[in-house]
């Protein structure tokens, strides 16, 4: 059957190509306005600096950064190239005004001495215990295998890995939260079959771990990596990578006990990791690329920093990055006990680079 132009199909069809039209146009405008508005918190950004100096390593990747034993530590990839079997996990230390000469404190050897690849370092600094790094080290998604070092002196040495417990992935990318009454949530993901959210609670200060899942809703989401915020008395938040083009969110009113479905926020979200934190003073600030998402690239030129006062409206205040056909990714962000605002992120694939903001100067524009 012939389909005349004013016939159901190509309604149908004009229908949809508005639709995508409508929602080019408004991303379009979301970073018009984004990007003007990002400029007024200039003063914000203390200083940058990067952490790696020149090394004999072509590749370097997903940082991750906290607060130990009165000082910071930082984690990243490092290697040949992304998934090589050279990949480990780096750490370097900052005190004294400076940041320590970079270790290799991980690798993909397997037990059996079969040489594999490091996938995503996260480090945690519990209230009451040692500095953790986790990571996981395998091939392919289906292999990963989540492992857990521990530093009894903020970073300076470490345990032998050990596996964590089964059916446990451990956290995704970024850091695990504690909460006021001790128990830490850890936004975990799979992507063995097809890209899933799940937490992990822990009742032990992150030695063993319990699996909730949350909900599905009523469209299929491809997501990973939950970033958690903490809203106070048990209400939590999770911001996710997804592809379908923005960023998504769920949310937990009984102590990460339970999840909400995944719903759109009004982020952009080109399939790209990205972190957040809540300020002492409960303004939410999140890092990650807000561009648009096209299937098959990974567009991550632009680095932004957003915040929210209310926990579900989000502004544009800084652009820690924006230089076309270049790589800005990957970004950690944590709140010292100073109060400063420290953000690590992967500059161009080649180096670590470390911001420091003061969270008093960032204000929403209205």
């Amino acid at each position: 059957m012939i389909n005349d132009a004013n016939g159901p199909f190509c309604m149908k069809r004009r229908i949809l190509s508005n639709c995508r039209h409508i929602s080019f146009v408004i991303l379009s405008l979301w970073l018009i306005q984004s990007s003007a508005e990002s400029g007024n918190n200039s003063n914000a950004m203390l200083s940058t600096e990067i952490i790696n100096p020149p090394q004999n390593i072509a590749f370097c990747h997903a940082s991750t950064i906290a607060y130990s034993n009165g000082h910071l530590v930082a984690a990243w990839l490092a290697g040949s190239k992304e998934a090589a079997n050279d990949v480990g996990v780096w750490v370097a230390r900052f005190s004294g005004g400076r940041w320590s000469a970079p270790v290799r404190v991980a690798d993909g050897l397997s037990p059996d001495r079969k040489a594999l690849t490091v996938i995503n370092p996260i480090l945690f600094s519990p209230r009451h215990g040692p500095l953790m790094l986790f990571y996981s080290r395998g091939k392919l998604p289906a292999d990963w295998h989540p492992l857990r070092m521990i530093s009894p002196d903020g970073g300076a040495t470490w345990s032998e890995p050990v596996a964590l417990g089964p059916g446990v992935s451990g956290p995704a990318k970024d850091k695990p939260v504690e909460l006021s009454n001790g128990i830490v949530i850890a936004g975990s993901s799979t992507e063995y079959d097809g890209w899933k959210v799940h937490f992990e609670r822990s009742m032990d200060g992150g030695n063993t771990w319990d699996v909730v899942y949350p909900p599905a809703g009523p469209r299929p989401v491809q997501a990973i990596q939950p970033a958690i915020l903490d809203h106070g008395h048990g209400k939590l938040q999770a911001l996710v990578r997804t592809k379908n083009g923005f960023v998504f969110s769920t949310r937990s009113r009984d102590w990460g006990k339970t999840w909400s479905a995944l719903s759109p926020l009004d982020i952009p979200n080109s399939n790209s990791g990205l972190d957040a934190v809540t300020l002492t003073d409960g303004r939410d600030l999140i890092v990650t690329n807000p561009l648009p998402y096209v299937e098959g690239r990974w567009d991550r030129h632009r680095l932004s920093v957003l915040i929210s006062t209310d926990h579900q409206t989000y502004r544009s205040v800084l652009d820690l990055e924006n230089e076309p056909n270049q790589e800005f990714s990957y970004p950690a962000i944590i709140q010292s006990p100073d109060g400063l605002v420290h953000i690590t992120y992967t500059w161009k694939k080649i180096h670590i680079k470390h911001v420091v903001l003061d969270p008093k100067r960032i204000h929403a524009p209205r």
